[in-house]
């Protein structure tokens, strides 16, 4: 008979060092180039945690015991203990430094609004080096705040998800007005399909890559409606991020 365990839900904290050593009042000091590089390092552990934790089948909340309160046996329940208690932190240090970076972002758009007009740099002078980095710091601030919130966990065959192009996997960061800062444990979603059905709502998305490739980001456009030939006006289900 094996051991009875009530508290096997509960996860144990992980030993060893974090991907984020600089919290709190340290990260005050971070540029918005070293808080979005940061961001992208915990976003990038966490994604291979996910992929853990969907290696077993599970999410941050399926249960690890049985009806009678044993461990089940198909389930490596140490690692997946293990693996949540990671995930907790990190998603704690993820939702923290996006907070900063638009902070960042809304206050480099003041300073830049609020500064007089610079004359024309003399010809013989180039400024095309910091141009490029102004760009690009510009471009990974954008995208810096359009971070993931939901997963398409499954689609269903002529599905208006599957007809818009969504595939399993696919991670949404904008559901027509929908973003990570105000989708309500995705009440938010479920209330712009159903203000919208039969209008096209447009869905940016993160594809994760093929093996050698980089990542995809995606916009489609999908179009609530019933009488597909399914439950639901969607044909998908979404699982918070």
């Amino acid at each position: 008979m094996g051991l009875r365990m009530d508290n096997i839900h509960a996860p144990t904290v992980a030993s060893g060092p974090n991907s984020t050593q600089t919290n709190g009042d340290g990260r005050e000091k971070l540029s918005l180039p070293e808080l979005i590089a940061q961001k992208d390092r915990v976003w990038s552990e966490l994604s291979a945690l996910g992929s853990v934790l969907d290696s077993h089948g599970v999410n941050m909340s399926t249960p690890l015991t049985t009806f009678d309160g044993y461990p089940r046996p198909d389930l490596d329940i140490a690692q997946i203990r293990t693996t949540r208690a990671r995930i907790i932190p990190l998603k704690n240090d993820y939702k923290d430094l996006m907070a900063r970076i638009e902070k960042a972002m809304h206050e480099h758009w003041e300073n830049a609004a609020a500064a007089p007009p610079q004359p024309p740099a003399p010809a013989a002078v180039s400024t095309s080096q910091p141009a490029a980095q102004t760009a690009e710091a510009t471009r990974n601030s954008r995208v810096a705040l359009e971070a993931p919130f939901a997963k398409v966990n499954s689609v269903v065959a002529s599905s208006p998800a599957a007809t818009a192009g969504l595939k399993p996997g696919d991670k949404i960061t904008r559901f027509g007005d929908v973003d990570w800062m105000n989708h309500d444990k995705l009440s938010k979603v479920a209330q712009t399909v159903q203000q919208n059905e039969g209008v096209a709502i447009t869905v940016k998305i993160i594809r994760p890559a093929a093996t050698g490739a980089a990542e995809q980001r995606l916009e489609v456009q999908l179009t609530p409606r019933h009488n597909w030939g399914g439950r639901g006006m969607l044909g998908c289900h979404l699982l918070p991020l």
